[in-house]
């Protein structure tokens, strides 16, 4: 009860005050939105210095849907209970789901291991955010899809919290030096590269559990009769099939910069906001709105 005597305390710090009619001179245009049937983004990791919060922000007014999937690490509650770290650009974030929100926009949120404190309030309401344990989406040319988090198939977090805890420490190390690689590159006109990316699949044992986590989950999938998989938590975005399973993974914000998107069609694409020819491509592109009286449909599963 503490976690969530912390979040109730906490809440009111990062989410914006909405005003009940927005001034017409700031409204969103929305003609120049990528218009996409669903999108899923997780691992955001808001509260820590590794979020690349402007990005994000950037990629929710860019892009518009009429279901958002928050797939769990959204809020870093294991960051901001022993330190409190929150920026412009982080609540900026929070507004733009917020406007997602008054504009029609379903947003569920499937709460993760950083964020674990929200799973005391599945089944409820949050700004009109719906905070549940898992899902099934139901794309546009029929295929069930569970949606979850994924850190109950993580043996160290299943097995050794204190041992998740020391590894999330050295992973905000790796991202701080992530973090000034992209300053200096940034000073000499080179795109953004990932550090910390670059050394988890060049170290063989994080290729390894990467390659595990994603046959065990999938091996789920298939056990659940549905016809694949959502999930985040291992920072690795991925579009697979896995035996009859179809395995997605949304990727995340500290690293990757991507998100898992489906079409009117019910085609699914992985978007990196970090590369600016792909930002740019999508901000082009156009693509025939889905309407939202065909919104797809996402059955809850209870806790």
């Amino acid at each position: 009860m503490a976690d969530v005597a912390w979040f109730e305390n906490a809440l009111g710090s990062f989410i914006p005050t909405r005003a009940a009619a927005p001034p017409t001179a700031s409204a969103t245009d929305t003609a120049r939105f990528n218009r996409h049937r669903t999108i899923f983004i997780s691992d955001t990791h808001l509260g820590t210095r590794g979020c690349k919060a402007e990005a994000l922000a950037d990629f929710l007014a860019h892009n518009d849907c009429a279901t958002l999937f928050l797939v769990g690490d959204i809020v870093d509650g294991w960051q901001l209970k022993r330190r409190w770290y929150w920026t412009d650009a982080q609540s900026q974030v929070v507004a733009q789901i917020l406007r997602k929100v008054d504009a029609g926009t379903r947003v569920i949120f499937v709460p993760g291991n950083h964020d674990e404190f929200a799973r005391d309030y599945a089944g409820r309401l949050f700004s009109g955010v719906e905070i549940i344990h898992e899902a099934i989406h139901e794309t546009a040319d029929g295929k069930r899809l569970w949606v979850l988090h994924g850190d109950r198939f993580d043996g160290v977090i299943a097995c050794a919290k204190w041992l998740a805890h020391a590894g999330d420490w050295a992973y905000g190390m790796a991202l701080r030096w992530n973090d000034l690689l992209f300053a200096v590159r940034k000073r000499l006109g080179l795109p953004y590269w990932s550090l910390s990316a670059w050394l988890k699949h060049k170290v063989k044992n994080a290729v390894e559990y990467i390659s595990r986590f994603e046959e065990i989950v999938a091996h789920e999938a298939q056990l659940r009769g549905v016809d694949g998989v959502v999930c985040g938590h291992i920072h690795h975005a991925e579009i697979r099939r896995i035996g009859d399973v179809l395995y997605l993974n949304d990727g995340d914000w500290v690293e990757s910069c991507s998100a898992l998107v489906e079409d009117a069609h019910g085609n699914m694409e992985i978007l990196r906001w970090a590369d600016p020819s792909q930002r740019r491509a999508a901000r082009t592109r156009k693509q025939a709105p889905a309407a939202r009286a065909g919104a797809p449909k996402a059955a809850l599963i209870p806790a």
